[in-house]
Formats: structure tokens, sequence, C-alpha cells
């Protein structure tokens, strides 16, 4: 729905946004109640740790949007990337849900700056600054 065809978008959107919060609370709740087995195995099958999962739920669904336009201010094809090493696309999909400085990161990306700074707070940086940018930059 177009914020045009809402009454009131503001209101609107505090309703989404606890929604989601909501959601988030009760995957957080399902993740509690599952038996360690399970979760170990889960934790498994992704490549991860009992403890990144664990750390992964709490940051929520949204952890790693900004990656998506860190690589689009890199001049990197996520899509792209995602073919031709999906493993290491999935790495930095979880470091980057895993940073500590979004706000930063955030600011970056905001003032269009990022592509610049980004090696000063980014997690990602080194494994980005390695890439191999002629397979996977936008052409």
């Amino acid at each position: 729905m177009s914020t045009e065809n809402r009454p009131y978008p503001i209101v609107q959107e505090l309703i989404d946004s606890f929604a989601g919060w909501l959601k988030h609370r009760r995957e957080l709740r399902e993740m509690r109640e599952m038996d360690r087995f399970n979760f170990d195995r889960i934790a498994n099958d992704l490549r991860v740790t009992p403890l990144e999962l664990e750390e992964l739920v709490r940051h929520g669904p949204h952890a790693a949007d900004e990656l998506s336009r860190m690589l689009e201010q890199l001049g990197i094809d996520e899509e792209r990337l995602a073919h031709v090493s999906p493993l290491l696309l999935r790495d930095l999909e979880r470091v980057c849900a895993m940073c500590p400085d979004k706000a930063k990161c955030h600011r970056e990306l905001t003032e269009g700056t990022a592509a610049e700074h980004y090696h000063e707070f980014c997690l990602n940086a080194s494994t980005l600054e390695t890439l191999d940018y002629a397979s996977i930059t936008k052409h």
C-alpha cells in the first residue's frame, strides 16, 4: 500500500514496526524452546557455531541489510557474487549481521561515502579488498 493510499502513514509504520518486533520475539521464543541437539545441528548445517547462530537470531532478519548497499556503493554485483561465490556472500552477510558499528556504516551509506571509508569501520573490509573485482563488478 503506497503512502498516498494510507490515511495515517506514521501510524501504519508504527503498527508495521510493532508487528515486526512481535514476530522477532516469537522467533526468539521458538529458538529458546528448541532442544539443544536440533539447535546445534542447525548451526552445523549453516556452518556457524551455536553461539553465532544465537547471536544472528538475536540481531533479527534485517541485521545484514547494509551489505547490499555497501556492495552497490563498491560497484559489486551482488547477484553475480552470489552466483560465483555463494559461501563468500553468506560469510559477508554473517559478519555484517554481527557488526557492532551499524550507526557509522548506515551514516556512510546514506552520505554516499562508504566506498571511500569502509576500510575504517567495516568488519568485512579485508575480505572486500581481496575480491576479484573483474568477475563480480557491474558492467
